[in-house]
């Protein structure tokens, strides 16, 4: 965790952030062109995080979204929150719909296999997850649907 990183969990607690997550993404995607992928939002906010490239599952065009992340294990949580909104990101789609992903890390890129983690192990990593994000909970609380949670391992 960085020293920014109190700060960034306080505006991610904020009820109308998921209104400007388009405009949050437009700011990252400029920041991460101009660093050659060296530097996100997260980063900056010093929280963990990762790139995960997938091909879309209608086009097979490779997507790459940042994402928080949770190293654990040998390998990394991640959630389909968009921070409680209505709608599941799209990625998470195009994840399901692969049989396996690549993600960058740490300056190192991975071929991953991934699992969705359901039940009782879905909710002992989420609260895992909730140790680096305490947000989570709050987004659980906004939206309807469940958050779906994944687990990554280098292959």
């Amino acid at each position: 965790m960085g020293l920014l990183t109190p700060l960034a969990v306080k505006i991610g607690s904020i009820p109308w952030m998921p209104k400007l997550l388009p405009q949050i993404v437009t700011v990252d995607k400029a920041l991460q062109r101009v660093s050659r992928g060296r530097v996100s939002v997260l980063d900056i906010a010093g929280l963990p995080n990762l790139a995960l490239t997938v091909p879309g599952r209608k086009s097979g065009v490779p997507r790459t979204t940042p994402l928080l992340c949770v190293p654990h294990d040998g390998g990394w949580l991640i959630a389909g929150s968009y921070f409680g909104g209505p709608k599941t990101p799209v990625w998470v789609y195009n994840l399901r719909a692969a049989d396996s992903a690549e993600v960058r890390f740490a300056g190192a890129t991975y071929t991953v296999s991934w699992r969705e983690v359901e039940g009782e192990q879905r909710a002992a990593m989420w609260q895992v997850m909730l140790g680096t994000w305490p947000n989570f909970a709050l987004y659980e609380q906004r939206t309807d649907r469940t958050i779906p949670v994944f687990y990554l391992t280098p292959r």
